[in-house]
């Protein structure tokens, strides 16, 4: 008598639980055999992958990030970070602050994974900006740590009080320029053509504040740094290569954004990555200027990066989201 048995298969992925797997095929051969590959199963305890947005602000063009957070959501990563320009800011008025970022934040929430804010210079334009973010949410710049994984967060508007002001001036004027000549006018204003406005800037307490942090865990499994500015690329800078000296013996990746186009450097035998858009203006004269998200898979094997345009992203009806 032949006998004829289900195919059983379990997968469990729970925290702490092993991924168990059986299966009984017997028909009477003798013959448990399955047609597939010899790889094991690509999952364990301690893989992971959290997602990336870009800029959307910058001149926002409209529900492109909320059709982003749309498509995370089915994506379904642990968690959410992104390279700042959050809100377009630009402003001195509070009660027009609070309601950029109430806009920012309804968005946001709609996410299911958390969302850990970035700081950019649209986030962080001057004085009352920053403090209002720091009374709203708190640190321009911090660290958390998930699955043994740290997470880094900097501020490259990190700049003394009176020059962030000075900066905050002439961001003004070049805004106005923009009103009447469009972007296409704003690479001859001042603001432009400074120094902090292509690479920004790290202070000496937050260079100490982070190699302080990497001081304290030197056996995570991998470090990611989240900037808005790629500051790597300052001629001047100081602070931040102090940073890059107290990761040299670990393994790391550094995110940004800022320059609305995407953009891969090896740098010091590390993956540098400077994202495109989710939503920001786009400037067709660059390459890689793309709305896209970016998803991280993280395990004790190393981190695969992969990058997804939106456009190609589609719901299970074959609908475009």
């Amino acid at each position: 008598m032949k006998i004829f048995s289900l195919l059983l298969v379990i997968l469990t992925t729970c925290a702490g639980c092993q991924t168990s797997y059986h299966f009984d095929l017997d028909f009477g051969s003798g013959d448990n055999n399955l047609p597939r590959t010899d790889h094991e199963f690509d999952a364990d305890d301690s893989k992971f992958t959290f997602a990336l947005f870009s800029d959307l602000t910058g001149g926002e063009r409209t529900d492109v990030f909320a059709k982003a957070v749309r498509q995370l959501n089915v994506l379904r990563p642990t968690l959410i970070m992104n390279v700042g320009d959050l809100i377009e800011g630009g402003v001195e008025d509070a009660v027009e602050i609070k309601q950029q970022w109430d806009s920012f934040d309804k968005r946001a929430n709609q996410a299911i994974a958390p969302v850990y804010y970035v700081g950019g210079n649209h986030d962080l334009t001057n004085l009352l900006m920053r403090e209002v973010w720091e009374t709203r949410y708190g640190a321009r710049y911090y660290h958390f740590i998930y699955s043994n994984v740290l997470f880094v967060v900097l501020d490259t508007e990190d700049y003394p009080p009176d020059r962030l002001e000075e900066i905050n001036g002439l961001l003004i004027e070049a805004m106005k320029v923009v009103e009447v000549g469009g972007w296409g006018a704003f690479p001859e204003t001042q603001y432009a053509n400074l120094a902090e406005e292509k690479t920004g800037e790290v202070g000496p307490a937050q260079a100490d504040y982070v190699r302080s942090v990497l001081d304290a865990n030197p056996n995570v499994r991998w470090t990611f740094l989240f900037a808005h500015k790629p500051v790597w690329r300052s001629k001047t800078d100081k602070q931040f290569s102090k940073i890059e000296a107290a990761l040299a013996d670990r393994p790391y990746t550094v995110f940004a954004g800022h320059e609305h186009a995407y953009r891969y450097e090896q740098r010091l035998g590390r993956d540098y990555i400077q994202l495109g858009t989710t939503g920001g203006v786009q400037f067709e004269a660059l390459p890689g200027s793309i709305d896209h998200v970016t998803l991280v898979s993280v395990s004790d094997v190393g981190v695969d990066i992969a990058n997804i345009k939106m456009s190609g992203i589609f719901s299970k009806l074959g609908e475009t989201f």
